[in-house]
Order: structure tokens, then C-alpha cells, then sequence
């Protein structure tokens, strides 16, 4: 019996806490929600109509082809915002610390052109690779994705 309280009583008070944290969590609303203007809403209470940037890439994919282990290889991705409202890229990630994104940091206006440059490093690097690069931005949905992939070959030692 006295085990049977202990356990209720140690399940009721984990629950108290994840509801605490639950709530610090709710308060800390990141803001970057807010700024997205798909959340906007008109005064007629729907999000309808409401101007949104919007990418449009000339590749998403890229393929290096093959290359030797300790080579750096770099693609520029080369897009347009072809939305009704200013660009703004908040982060550009790699799917690993060997592929390095540079994104730009100003808004792209409505019409203009952009471009993201990737730098992959294939030191240590062996056989087929397929890398991410994720955007985050002010767009609907918010992330996207693109890709490089290729061959690392091993040099072989003489």
C-alpha cells in the first residue's frame, strides 16, 4: 500500500510540473509566429487575401557529380521572391557542420532576385553524400528545403 502512494503521489506531482513548464513554454511565444504574415488576419477574420513572399527557385537540387575526399565544392542557389511582400530569410542550416549556407540578411522585395550560397567540405567524407539545407523565412509554409548530393571518392595511396 505504502508503495501504491508513494508512485500516486510521485506521478500526481510530475504532472503539476510539466504543467508549470507547459505554461512557461505558452509565455515564451517565439516571435517569429507573430511575424509571419500568413497569422495576420483582416478585419473580416480570415487570413484571405493577405500578401505573403514567396520563393521561387531556378534548382533545388544540385549534384557536385564525383570528387575527391578533402575537395570543397560550392553551388549558388539562385531564387526570386515571387510573392506580394518583403523576403526575410531568419536562418539557413545544413543537415551537418560540413555543409556551411550563406543566406542573405536584408528583405528581398516583391520581384527581386536572391541567392544562397552552399559550401559543402567533403574532408573525411566517403561515397554517396545527400545533404539539406532548411530555410527558415516569412513564407508559407515558413521552412524549405534544399538539397546537394554527390560521390566522394577516397584517394588511393601509392
Amino acid at each position: 500500500k505504502i508503495a501504491f502512494v508513494l508512485i500516486g503521489t510521485m506521478a500526481l506531482y510530475s504532472c503539476g510540473g510539466d504543467a508549470e513548464k507547459s505554461a512557461e513554454k505558452e509565455a515564451t511565444l517565439d516571435t517569429e509566429v507573430v511575424a509571419n504574415p500568413a497569422t495576420a488576419e483582416t478585419e473580416s477574420g480570415t487570413s484571405d487575401n493577405v500578401e505573403v513572399p514567396e520563393f521561387s527557385f531556378e534548382k533545388e537540387v544540385h549534384d557536385f557529380g564525383t570528387i575527391i575526399q578533402g575537395e570543397k565544392v560550392a553551388y549558388s542557389f539562385k531564387f526570386k521572391n515571387s510573392g506580394k511582400a518583403d523576403l526575410i530569410i531568419t536562418s539557413a542550416k545544413g543537415s551537418c557542420g560540413c555543409t556551411v549556407p550563406e543566406w542573405p540578411k536584408e528583405p528581398i522585395a516583391p520581384g527581386a532576385e536572391g541567392v544562397i550560397d552552399v559550401v559543402f567540405n567533403s574532408d573525411g567524407k566517403s561515397g554517396q553524400q545527400n545533404k539539406k539545407i532548411t530555410i527558415v523565412a516569412n513564407t508559407v509554409p515558413n521552412t524549405k528545403v534544399l538539397a546537394i548530393n554527390g560521390t566522394v571518392e577516397v584517394p588511393v595511396a601509392e
